[in-house]
């Protein structure tokens, strides 16, 4: 989905060398990039490797599901600090945060659900309860969730915490349909591949607000992709195509390095403001 309207194109004034800032907002471009068909294939293999790269580390090197959350969470950290320091969208920094925060995500469910014994239903509930949080705090104190007005550290704050909660909600209501009730990873792909085409439909033909068309989304293409991955990567047995998580999470990773490496020289995604003073 490709939203180009007045309530995306929502952004502050560019920055400026000697023009005064607001409190608390610093001076730099929005911080995200266009919501384009690129966009959306790199959120879909960031989620499908968040799923298998947080089983590769998990089971297969043994690192056990404690350590591999606390490496994971200072990988993040640390690609968060990188994020933030940024004045600009700039691909690689973004799109490695969100892979990262795709497989926090992916392990705060899994965390609940394996060391705590918390049911999905429970976990998807807390976590949806939590994202609304955000959203109400947000609109709140910024009186908009429009993706391109990512232009302060207060909103950059707000964005990448929503973000993670939709990880961890699409990780726990994906794990729902898929495993609790029984679905299987292929029907349970298509299903979340049929809301999010009912959304694009709600939006395009019914005016749904682009905002909310854009969240919704976003939310849903987490269990589209982790259940994609489970499907490639699980055995035969569990419903799978038995292709691993290392054959798996390698095919996605080199795709999606190929699309920002590609993104990063011809700058398709930028968004306008800023291609227009570049």
């Amino acid at each position: 989905m490709t939203y180009e309207t007045s309530e995306t194109a929502e952004v502050s004034p560019p920055p400026s060398a000697s023009g005064p800032t607001a409190p608390g907002h610093r001076a730099r471009w929005n911080k995200v990039p266009e919501v384009i068909a690129y966009f959306w294939v790199i959120k879909v293999l960031c989620t499908t490797v968040g799923e298998t790269a947080a089983d590769l580390l998990n089971e297969n090197l043994g690192l056990g599901l404690t350590k591999v959350s606390l490496l994971m969470s200072v990988l993040l950290m640390a690609a968060l600090v990188l994020q933030f320091r940024t004045t600009a969208y700039r691909p690689g920094a973004y799109w490695l945060a969100v892979a990262l925060i795709s497989v926090v995500g992916t392990l705060i469910s899994d965390n609940l659900t394996d060391n705590m014994g918390v049911p999905l239903t429970t976990s998807t509930t807390v976590f949806a309860i939590a994202l609304a949080v955000v959203f109400a705090v947000w609109y709140w104190r910024e009186r908009t969730l429009s993706i391109h007005s990512i232009d302060t550290v207060g909103r950059e704050a707000y964005y990448w915490l929503a973000v993670l909660f939709t990880f961890a909600l699409g990780t726990a209501a994906g794990d729902l349909f898929a495993e609790r009730m029984d679905l299987g990873y292929w029907l349970s792909a298509v299903l979340f591949a049929v809301a999010i085409a009912a959304v694009a439909v709600a939006h395009f033909a019914l005016g749904l607000n682009v905002v909310w068309s854009f969240w919704i989304a976003y939310v849903l293409t987490r269990p589209l992709g982790a259940s994609a991955g489970d499907y490639l990567s699980q055995p035969a047995g569990d419903g799978g195509l038995g292709f691993g998580t290392v054959v798996t999470s390698v095919l996605f990773l080199t795709v999606i390095l190929g699309l920002v490496v590609f993104l990063t020289v011809t700058r398709k995604d930028v968004t306008e403001a800023e291609r227009r003073t570049a």
